[in-house]
């Protein structure tokens, strides 16, 4: 049995390409595997703010120095680490917005790259904690950027991620969806095609 956490940063709700791939990898992956639990955080709809000060001072402040503000950022920072930690799946959807992934879910990250809980300093340098966990990351681009320069989005994620020990990751891009119709529909079926495989 497994777990699946589900991060969705589209900031549309509808008509969204990014949650469409969510649900059919949903679907596909509990048709082809036992899954105890499914949790969906919406970026969206309940956005993570700014690492900011409070943050850092619940991160790196005693308890009983901390104020109800530094508290508080604590308390949401380990609620999202958690989801993280009981994950054995996690999947990124992840609309490309000026090159690059939405501002959410950069501030997600921000929460649960955490030193001492998903990675620690060594004297080799940093190690990721999250080991053995499975990654899917679901991208819509409006154009054609896989392996080229302007796409900061896949080196990005996968340093993130494999800087908290998953490294395996698995990207599904769906591409040129603003070029027309012929690209768009080729960019869906490609997706499609890997969803089917991968799940």
């Amino acid at each position: 049995m497994s777990r699946v956490l589900v991060i969705e940063s589209s900031a549309r709700q509808h008509g969204s390409v990014s949650r469409q791939l969510t649900q059919d990898f949903i679907a596909q992956w509990k048709a082809a595997h036992p899954v105890d639990e499914v949790v969906v955080r919406d970026l969206a709809a309940e956005p993570v703010p700014h690492l900011d000060a409070d943050l850092l001072g619940g991160w790196m402040k005693p308890a009983e120095e901390q104020s109800a503000a530094e508290q508080a950022a604590l308390s949401r920072s380990n609620l999202l680490t958690g989801e993280v930690l009981d994950a054995d799946v996690l999947v990124l959807a992840a609309p490309m917005y000026n090159f690059a992934i939405p501002s959410t879910l950069k501030s997600w990250l921000d929460h649960v790259l955490r030193a001492g809980v998903t990675f620690t300093y060594t004297e080799t340098g940093p190690k990721g904690l999250l080991t053995g966990k499975r990654a899917f990351v679901l991208t819509a681009r409006g154009g054609i950027y896989a392996g080229g320069p302007l796409d900061h989005q896949e080196p990005y994620l996968r340093q993130a991620l494999g800087f908290i020990g998953i490294h395996d990751v698995t990207f599904i891009h769906a591409e040129g969806l603003n070029m027309g119709n012929e690209f768009q529909e080729k960019g869906l079926a490609s997706a499609k095609a890997q969803l089917a495989q991968v799940a």
